[in-house]
């Protein structure tokens, strides 16, 4: 049995209200778990980055990175600090054992040719059709559109990581996004500080919570329309 929650006017809570949210760590050890054997992935700038760090063990992905490294690792040690060796968001990074590191424009012909199997993107709002909003707040000085439109087109599956609500208690979870947007009927997954959502349908489908997270807490930070199953699983990071 499944309830489907329209709602034209998001339901505030204070921004003082306690919820256990996840941190930016535990949420990209949750987008690691969606990674599969011989993936080619690219990871956006601030928390999908982090995921190189939490590649289950077992499998064998590559990690690519617009500026042109194919075979990312994890994040460096104070002792093996390669100031050269930087990801598209000027951090620096490691290299697997077989990268490949080439220009620009060949990276991008890999992105634009379909050749990228999991795209991972940060998000100041994505809506219930699957757009996102991620490279302009107006009036605010912001990084750009950077590969993200590439990605966006060109990838086979996109999971956007973000928080549930900005810092006043606003859902970023939306009917329509307000904010220019950088794809459209693109994102397949939303993995949030609160819930783990799957887009389809015109609808944020709940999959999972957040450990200490409830339903009423993730339906109250969600201005889109959000359907719940009587199957929704608390989130796990094994």
């Amino acid at each position: 049995m499944k309830s489907v929650l329209k709602k034209p006017l998001l339901e505030r809570q204070s921004p003082k209200e306690h919820i256990m949210a996840l941190t930016r760590e535990q949420i990209a050890k949750r987008v690691a778990m969606e990674l599969q054997d011989g993936y080619y992935v690219n990871l956006g700038i601030g928390i999908p980055t982090l995921v190189a760090n939490y590649v289950p063990k077992g499998i064998e992905v590559m990690l690519q990175s617009e500026n042109g490294l194919l075979g990312m690792g994890p994040y460096p040690s104070a002792e093996n600090v390669d100031a050269d060796m930087i990801n598209a968001g000027k951090e620096t990074v490691t290299a697997a054992t077989g990268a490949a590191i080439f220009n620009s424009a060949e990276s991008f012909a890999m992105i634009r040719g379909g050749h990228v199997d999991l795209t991972v993107l940060g998000a100041f709002e994505v809506d219930q059709n699957g757009n996102i909003a991620s490279w302009m707040i107006p009036n605010k000085l912001v990084k750009g559109m950077g590969g993200a439109m590439d990605l966006v087109a060109g990838a086979k599956n996109i999971i956007c990581t973000m928080t549930h609500a900005n810092k006043h208690g606003e859902s970023k979870l939306l009917n329509e996004c307000n904010l220019p947007l950088t794809g459209v009927g693109c994102i397949n997954k939303v993995i949030t500080d609160l819930a783990l959502l799957e887009i389809k349908d015109g609808a944020f489908h709940l999959l999972e919570c957040a450990p200490g997270v409830t339903i009423d807490e993730i339906k109250a930070k969600t201005a889109g329309n959000l359907v719940i199953s009587d199957k929704v699983k608390t989130m796990s990071f094994e």
